[in-house]
C-alpha cells in the first residue's frame, strides 16, 4: 500500500485559495400566497374565467385573433427604444460581473523603460563616501561621465517594479549618486494579489450574478410593460375609429330626419322651432366629429412612437377602419402562487434581495484582514548589450496584510448599513409580492364589472334602436310631434356610442389582466 505524501505548504496554499465566506448565506423568500384569486371564486357562476395551475399568458396579443396587432407587436419587439435600453443594461451588468469575478486572480504587468540621472554633487552619502568635488565646484561634467559608463561605478538599486533609481526621499537625492551620471534599462513583470481568504470578493460575484438575474428581469418587465401599452393604445384607437364612423351614420340618420322636418314644416305639419331643434341636434353630432379624429391620429402617433418610428409613418397602414379585434372565449389565469414564477417585477425584488444578502458578506469581510501578495521579476542594466544577461535579473516577493484595528466603528457601521439596506429589500419583496396580488384581483373585478355593464348596453342598444323606429314611423304619419323623434334619436346614439366604449373597455380591461399577470416576456 502506497502512503500519500503531502507537499509541504499545499494546506496552506489551498486554505487561501478557497479560505471562508463570511456574512449571511441567501435564502430565498418563503411567501404565503392564498389557494386561488378572491374575485374568482366571487363571480364563479357566471363568469367566463377558468383557474388552472399551467395558464398560457405567453403569447396573449395572438387571443384576439388580429394580424395587425401581431404584426405591431412583432416590429415592436425588434425597434422599442425602452425594450432596447433594457437589453443594454443587461449587457452592463453581465460586464460588472466579468469585472467582478477578474479580481479573484493575480494582476499581472509588464513593464519597461529607459532612465538616464546624474546626482547633485552637492548631496553627502549618508555612509560617509561623499563623491569627490572640487572646492571651485567646477569638475569637469565628462569626468563624471565616465565614472558612470565605466565599469567600477554603481548603480543604485531601483525599487520592485521599476522607476527611477532614486526618489525625492532617497539621501542619494532625486538624480543618484552624487555627481554621477547613470543610464538605466530595464523590462520586468510585476503582479499583485489580494488573496480572498474570507470571501469578500466571492460575495461581490454574488451580488454581481444577482444584478445579471434582476437586469434580465427588468427587461422582461419592459417587455409586459409595452405589449401592454402597445395593445392598449391599438386598442383606443380601433375604439375612436368605430366612435367615429358611428357619428358620421348618425349625422346621416340627423340629416335625413331634418329633411323630414323641413319638408312637413313646408306643408304646415311642422313648426320653425321643431325645424331649429333638429338643425341644433344635427351640429351638436357633427361638432364630435374632429375630437375622434383627432383620437384616431393619437392613436397612430402613439404606436409609431413606440415602434420607434417617424409619428406619421403608420398613418397609411392604419387609417382604414377595422373592427374592434375577437374577444376569447376563456381566459385562463392561473394560481397566485404563479405569480412569483412568472412576473418579473417579483423575481427582480426578489434577486434585489439576493444582492443586498450578498453585500452584508461584502461588508462584514472589511472586518477581518486583508492579506496580499506582490511579486516582481525582470532584468536591469546599464549596458543595452548586458539586459539579456541572466546576472542582469533582479526579483522580489513581498506578502503582507493590513487590519484596520481602529476605524472608529466605520467597518462595523457598513456592517450595520448593508444589515438594514437587507431588511428593506425584503420588505420591498414583500410589498412586490402584495402589488402584484393586488393588481391581479383588480384587474379581474374591472373586467367582470365591465362584462356586466356591456350586457345591459347591448340590451340598451336594442332597445333604444326600436324606440326611434317607432317615433320616426309614428312622426311620419303625424302621430307624434319631432320632439319625441329627437329624444327617441338622442338615446339611441347616446346608447350606441357607449356600447362600442364598452366594447374597447372589455378588450383593454383583459390587456391589464394579462399583463398583471406578467404574460407577454415568455414569447
Amino acid at each position: 500500500m502506497k502512503t500519500v505524501r503531502l507537499i509541504p505548504g499545499l494546506p496552506l496554499v489551498a486554505l487561501l485559495l478557497t479560505g471562508c465566506t463570511v456574512g449571511p448565506h441567501y435564502q430565498a423568500p418563503q411567501t404565503s400566497t392564498p389557494p386561488r384569486f378572491w374575485e374568482i371564486k366571487a363571480v364563479a357562476n357566471g363568469a367566463d374565467l377558468a383557474v388552472n395551475e399551467s395558464p398560457t399568458v405567453d403569447r396573449w396579443w395572438q387571443t384576439f385573433h388580429d394580424p395587425e396587432l401581431e404584426s405591431l407587436v412583432s416590429r415592436a419587439m425588434k425597434s422599442n427604444l425602452d425594450l432596447r435600453q433594457a437589453v443594454s443594461r443587461v449587457r452592463q451588468a453581465r460586464i460588472q460581473r466579468a469585472i467582478a469575478t477578474a479580481g479573484l486572480f493575480p494582476s499581472i504587468d509588464i513593464d519597461g523603460g529607459y532612465n538616464r540621472g546624474r546626482g547633485s554633487r552637492n548631496v553627502v552619502l549618508p555612509f560617509g563616501n561623499a563623491a569627490p568635488a572640487s572646492s571651485s565646484g567646477n569638475a569637469s561634467r565628462s569626468e563624471s561621465r565616465e565614472t558612470a559608463e565605466g565599469a567600477p561605478a554603481p548603480t543604485p538599486m531601483p525599487p520592485a517594479g521599476g522607476g527611477a533609481p532614486a526618489g525625492p526621499m532617497s539621501p542619494l537625492g532625486e538624480g543618484g549618486l552624487p555627481g554621477v551620471t547613470t543610464n538605466l534599462y530595464q523590462v520586468g513583470f510585476d503582479a499583485s494579489w489580494e488573496i480572498d481568504l474570507f470571501g469578500a470578493r466571492r460575495r461581490m460575484i454574488e451580488a454581481a450574478d444577482a444584478a445579471v438575474s434582476s437586469a434580465e428581469d427588468a427587461r422582461e418587465g419592459a417587455v409586459v410593460t409595452l405589449l401592454g401599452e402597445l395593445a392598449q393604445t391599438y386598442l383606443q384607437l380601433r375604439a375612436a375609429q368605430a366612435r367615429r364612423d358611428l357619428a358620421r351614420r348618425n349625422v346621416e340618420l340627423a340629416t335625413d330626419t331634418l329633411k323630414v322636418v323641413v319638408a312637413k314644416a313646408k306643408t304646415g305639419f311642422a313648426t320653425d322651432l321643431e325645424v331649429a331643434r333638429q338643425r341644433a341636434e344635427l351640429a351638436a353630432l357633427q361638432s364630435v366629429q374632429p375630437a375622434f379624429e383627432t383620437e384616431v391620429r393619437l392613436g397612430m402617433h402613439g404606436l409609431a412612437t413606440l415602434l420607434a418610428e417617424p409619428v406619421g409613418a403608420l398613418v397609411g397602414e392604419l387609417e382604414a377602419t377595422a373592427p374592434l379585434p375577437e374577444l376569447p372565449t376563456a381566459v385562463v389565469v392561473g394560481l397566485p402562487s404563479d405569480l412569483l414564477r412568472r412576473r418579473p417585477d417579483v423575481r427582480r425584488a426578489e434577486r434585489e434581495l439576493a444582492g443586498a444578502t450578498a453585500r452584508t458578506g461584502v461588508a462584514t469581510a472589511d472586518l477581518f484582514p486583508h492579506f496580499d501578495l506582490a511579486a516582481a521579476f525582470g532584468l536591469d542594466s546599464s549596458q543595452p548589450g548586458n539586459l539579456a544577461d541572466w546576472s542582469s535579473h533582479y526579483y522580489s516577493i513581498t506578502p503582507g496584510f493590513r487590519w484596520p484595528i481602529l476605524d472608529w466603528g466605520a467597518a462595523r457601521g457598513g456592517v450595520r448599513l448593508a444589515e438594514e439596506m437587507q431588511r428593506e429589500a425584503r420588505i420591498r419583496y414583500d410589498a412586490v409580492v402584495m402589488q402584484s396580488l393586488a393588481d391581479v384581483e383588480n384587474a379581474l373585478a374591472k373586467l367582470h364589472g365591465e362584462e356586466r355593464a356591456h350586457q345591459a348596453r347591448v340590451v340598451a342598444v336594442t332597445a333604444s334602436r326600436e324606440a326611434f323606429t317607432i317615433a320616426d314611423q309614428m312622426y311620419r304619419h303625424g302621430l307624434v310631434d319631432s320632439l319625441s323623434v329627437l329624444e327617441a334619436q338622442r338615446s339611441l346614439v347616446a346608447s350606441q356610442d357607449a356600447l362600442v366604449q364598452s366594447d374597447a373597455a372589455l378588450r383593454i380591461d383583459l390587456v391589464t389582466l394579462y399583463k398583471a399577470l406578467g404574460g407577454g416576456w415568455e414569447g
